[in-house]
């Protein structure tokens, strides 16, 4: 399977506006808040056109409860899959194409806040983005069909910039 970055696209945010009236469908009081995460957030950053959305609740069990309902429009349930105190589901079109990732957490979950700081510290500097940019586009020439080699070569990047998007949040 071959690795595809995209341009931003515009109609990410429209994508994302409709599966988060989806979730919050299916979830309902249980949602505290639904957030469009990942580099499909980000103007100047390729991505691979898949809408990653993070979603805060109050009680996971009660995710747990509704799966079977994502599973109904389309998701993967996929449990906690490899993230303690996540509930992780995934979506294909009819192609076999991913095109979402819903991530969810219990409120005061410190993944939230990391998640939410990376997209941020991103958006408000654009060196980083850039650089990010051209990071992934290097990874995807040198393996495009290494999927797992793309992910692990991003590790280092990512890490660093969640270590200065808290510093920043903190300030």
């Amino acid at each position: 399977m071959s690795i595809v970055l995209l341009p931003h696209d515009p109609a990410w945010v429209g994508a994302f506006a409709a599966e988060a009236r989806l979730i919050e469908s299916v979830f309902a009081d249980n949602v505290c808040a639904v957030q469009h995460i990942g580099s499909t957030t980000i103007p100047t950053v390729v991505a691979k056109p898949v809408i990653d959305i993070l979603v805060v609740v109050r009680d996971l069990e009660l995710v747990d409860r509704g799966a079977q309902t994502m599973g109904q429009f389309g998701y993967q349930i996929m449990g906690e899959f490899g993230i303690p105190g996540r509930r992780y589901f995934r979506k294909d079109n009819s192609a076999g194409i991913r095109t979402h990732h819903v991530h969810a957490y219990a409120v005061g979950n410190s993944e939230i806040q990391r998640h939410l700081n990376f997209r941020d510290y991103l958006l408000a500097h654009p060196q980083w983005a850039a650089e990010y940019s051209q990071l992934k586009l290097r990874l995807v020439e040198e393996n495009p069909r290494l999927g797992k080699n793309y992910q692990e070569g991003k590790t280092e990047f990512i890490q660093h910039i969640e270590k200065l998007a808290a510093a920043w949040r903190r300030e």
